[in-house]
């Protein structure tokens, strides 16, 4: 068996100094023009959101739009690079900070449906008109996750989880990162309900998702768009063969699937400067052999292409893939 996560509580202490670390951190001068928004959300408190837009965007035109969904104990700079790289190729990307599951609130991180559901809204609030800093074209939405993120665009994308295969995979080994979280909650069990399929996404990617035994081929059936996926060779936070490949078989070869050899699971994470390193070495020390700043210029680059290519170029921007 691989060796599995052992380090939840450490981690995620980590995690959230690491985001409070980040919270004061002036925002990078090479940034495409960026703001913050607060998203109502009538079921729970408000929801934060980042936005990056092409430098010279034209408010005349539309731009297509990418959605960002962080990992457990994240917030919506999770992914800033990929952010920024989006921007620069031609994209509007939006990211939230999933309420009860990020640095400040771990209140809701065992509900899962929950974090579909606040995707959903983020799309609603950018399609509206006047919602945006520019207007988005709303035949051409992609969204990006990574980890629980991961899981919750193949969620929102149709991919349907089956709480009973969570259940049955603890009961075999609870050292598992998702099953530990699991023991830590009041309730013990995770919290599931039903979310249905967005039509509006119309491509994914799903970097190292959590919980990928959930899904079958059968509950895997509904994702009918693109999908790029990703797996770190030596992730051992969700490791093989439990996590990445029961999506890759699954989709029956209709996904993108990418190795990341020699990549770690907060290998997907942006690099750490040498503030955050000190606070958040579990997150931050780099795996052995393994160039993060490298593979994150390739990994965003690959990213950018893949939506440039499925949410192909209409009566508005042209997208330019980063060489």
């Amino acid at each position: 068996m691989p060796t599995l996560n052992r380090c939840l509580p450490l981690c995620l202490k980590a995690l959230l100094a690491a985001a409070a670390l980040m919270s004061v951190a002036p925002a990078a001068t090479a940034e495409p023009v960026f703001r913050t928004l607060t998203l109502a959300d009538t079921a729970g408190t408000p929801i934060e959101v980042g936005i990056w837009v092409p430098e010279d965007a034209d408010p005349g035109r539309l731009y297509p739009l990418v959605v960002m969904s962080h990992g457990n104990g994240g917030w919506f700079r999770s992914a800033t690079d990929t952010a920024v790289a989006l921007a620069e190729a031609g994209f509007v990307a939006a990211a939230l900070t999933h309420t009860g599951d990020n640095w400040q609130d771990q209140s809701k991180a065992t509900d899962m449906p929950d974090r579909v559901r606040q995707l959903g809204l983020l799309i609603d609030h950018m399609v509206a008109e006047g919602a945006g800093p520019v207007p988005v074209d709303a035949d051409r939405i992609g969204a990006f996750g990574f980890s629980a993120g991961g899981f919750t665009v193949l969620a929102i994308a149709g991919a349907i989880s089956d709480p009973l295969a969570i259940e049955r995979h603890c009961q075999q080994d609870r050292r598992f990162y998702e099953c530990r979280m699991i023991a830590q909650r009041p309730q013990a069990d995770l919290v599931w309900g039903s979310w249905h399929r967005d039509a509006r996404i119309k491509a994914i990617v799903s970097a190292a998702p959590a919980l990928g035994y959930s899904f079958t081929p059968e509950s895997l059936a509904g994702v009918t768009i693109p999908v790029q996926l990703w797996r770190g060779s030596e992730d051992q936070v969700l490791p093989s063969p439990y996590y990445v490949e029961p999506v890759r078989d699954g989709l029956g070869g209709r996904a993108d699937y990418r190795v990341a050899e020699g990549a770690g699971h907060f290998d997907f994470l942006p690099v750490c400067d040498e503030t955050l390193a000190r606070a958040a070495p579990q997150i931050c020390t780099p795996t052995p052999g393994f160039d993060r700043g490298t593979f994150r210029s390739a990994f965003n680059a690959e990213v950018v292409a893949f939506f440039a290519r499925t949410l192909s170029p209409g009566s508005g921007t042209d997208l330019q893939p980063i060489p």
